[in-house]
């Protein structure tokens, strides 16, 4: 039987960070877990803990500054350890820019980019010294192109994953490992907070289950990858970015970010 590690997973009440729980609970795994629901966390919780490990509930809203800091504090004052960091709370925002409201743009920032960074500042020297730890980062396939009616959403996402790769570059001999999940269209509760579940992106394109993306990144990790792209579709679509003109990459973007109806 494996070690069982102590994991902490952001955005943790449904989708992929309620799958990544489902798998590490599987294999014995601690866990901490983190959302604004209290209600959805608190099932989570019972439904997990009923497999035999532990785990704590803690309901938080990442997008207040002083969260991460918050969440952090308390568990150096009961003297958790966390040895797997999976930073998967992020959201997404539909529209034009200069029509955008100012709280869902910083909004966005604020949990994608800011919440990220913080966590994983605040727990990766200590497994450094330690000599090991694992951070996972999800970010997506829009990262790897500008988005048009998704502009900061997308930019959040470009910046998880240059942030991931540099910092799996600087902990190489540590004994710790930054991995960066990317998935594409996910069948989630994202897009319709969103508001761009009717888009082709949702409507024409292969939408994935999150349990499936759930163990790419599961695997991913746990191997100590730094990059992993769920699904083949996603991975061609990714590296075709790297090749075409920025404004073909941008107007596709745009085009399968409209709505399928138009």
């Amino acid at each position: 039987m494996p070690v069982a590690r102590t994991v902490l997973i952001t955005g943790a009440s449904g989708g992929i960070g309620y799958e990544l729980a489902k798998l590490f609970a599987r294999d014995h795994h601690n866990l901490i877990l983190v959302a604004r629901s209290a209600e959805k966390l608190a099932q989570v919780a019972n439904e997990l803990e009923s497999g035999g490990v532990r785990v704590k509930a803690v309901p938080l809203d990442l997008t207040d500054s002083p969260a991460p800091k918050f969440l952090f504090d308390q568990l150096q004052r009961e003297g958790v350890t966390v040895d797997i960091l999976v930073n998967n709370a992020g959201f997404g925002a539909y529209g034009e820019f200069a029509a955008m409201p100012e709280a869902h743009i910083l909004g966005q920032i604020s949990l994608n980019i800011r919440a990220l960074t913080e966590l994983t500042r605040l727990f990766l020297p200590s497994m450094i010294e330690r000599g090991y730890g694992r951070v996972m980062n999800v970010a997506s396939t829009a990262g790897f192109q500008p988005g048009p009616l998704m502009a900061v959403y997308y930019a959040t996402k470009a910046y998880v994953i240059s942030l991931s790769e540099a910092l799996a570059n600087e902990v190489r001999n540590s004994g710790v490992t930054v991995t960066c999940l990317c998935p594409g269209a996910t069948k989630t509760g994202f897009a319709k907070r969103a508001g761009n579940d009717k888009t082709r992106v949702f409507k024409r394109a292969g939408v994935m289950p999150a349990a499936k993306v759930a163990l790419d990144g599961y695997r991913a990790v746990m191997e100590g990858r730094t990059l992993a792209i769920s699904g083949a579709q996603n991975w061609l679509v990714a590296q075709s970015t790297r090749f075409a003109p920025r404004k073909l990459v941008t107007a596709i973007s745009r085009w399968v970010s409209e709505s399928a109806e138009s």
